[in-house]
């Protein structure tokens, strides 16, 4: 099943089966129980994030390609950072340039798979299935680098943790969807262009060996959102750098998930409030 999480035609925050046409049925139940349709079908006003992160994990330096082009080692273990559950944003929402320490900033952009767990667990054996996992969706991690490397004292949770820089959604598919999220395609356009293409394949741990080390002596919540990592093409390794500037249109693309779409906008801007159009849902 695909979730998204939205506002109606009043304003009401909904949760509801998406159906593909601007329209979604409401879902009776706990999110992480057997939620049901019910009702008749409702106009999507604008999207919210598809889950309200309890916890959320970044894994730095997880693809293989990526990692050569940013001339990093492979790590030996997962590389793990956290972001504060506000910068959550969904689907149609702006993401803020930081101001950062430089005029311009060096905002980039990262294409992501993000799985969210729906039980209570801790110390979670490798070898055993997903049953943890209730549903995958669409991340974007957008980094400061200048914050993270200059006025963040090289430290991965300043430069990534602010507001708006973790773009979700737009829908939340159900595990049972999946048999391998080892082999779904990742894409990152930026106005409309293709900047990262690649595929779950490539990560260096896979999903099942980073929820083991996350839960390693450490309760995950229902509701953490754990990202995979990104693939090669991201900004600040190209020649020259290439950084998010006020005006681009960034989106994520996840073959069987759908896509995410956000504007970006400076943060001197004068329209911060309120979000983007509500894209078309795929």
């Amino acid at each position: 099943m695909k979730i998204i999480r939205f506002r109606g035609t009043f304003g009401e925050v909904v949760r509801g089966e998406h159906l593909g046409d601007g329209r979604a049925r409401p879902l009776d139940g706990e999110l992480f129980g057997e939620p049901e349709p019910c009702g008749d079908a409702i106009v999507v006003e604008s999207l919210l994030p598809p889950v309200q992160p309890t916890t959320i994990f970044g894994i730095g330096v997880h693809d293989r390609e990526q990692a050569t082009e940013s001339g990093m080692e492979f790590p030996t273990n997962p590389i793990v950072f956290m972001k504060p559950v506000s910068s959550a944003i969904g689907s149609g929402e702006r993401i803020v340039l930081p101001q950062g320490r430089r005029p311009d900033g060096e905002a980039d952009y990262e294409c992501e798979l993000a799985g969210v767990t729906g039980t209570a667990v801790r110390d979670v054996p490798e070898d055993e299935p997903r049953d943890c996992v209730f549903g995958d969706t669409a991340a974007g991690d957008v980094p400061a680098r200048d914050w993270r490397l200059n006025g963040g004292g090289g430290q991965w949770i300043r430069g990534k943790g602010f507001g708006s820089c973790c773009p979700l959604g737009a829908a939340l598919v159900t595990a049972d969807e999946f048999s391998d999220p080892q082999r779904l395609p990742v894409r990152t356009f930026l106005n409309g262009e293709f900047v990262q293409d690649q595929t779950t394949a490539d990560m260096i741990f896979s999903v099942r060996c980073l929820i083991s080390f996350l839960s390693e002596d450490t309760t995950l919540l229902p509701g953490t959102v754990s990202f995979a990592g990104t693939p090669q093409g991201v900004g600040f390794a190209r020649k020259p750098p290439f950084w998010l500037t006020n005006g681009d249109e960034a989106a994520v693309e996840i073959d069987r998930i759908g896509r995410l779409d956000n504007p970006v906008v400076s943060n001197s801007s004068r329209e911060l409030k309120g979000a983007g159009a509500t894209p078309w849902i795929n």
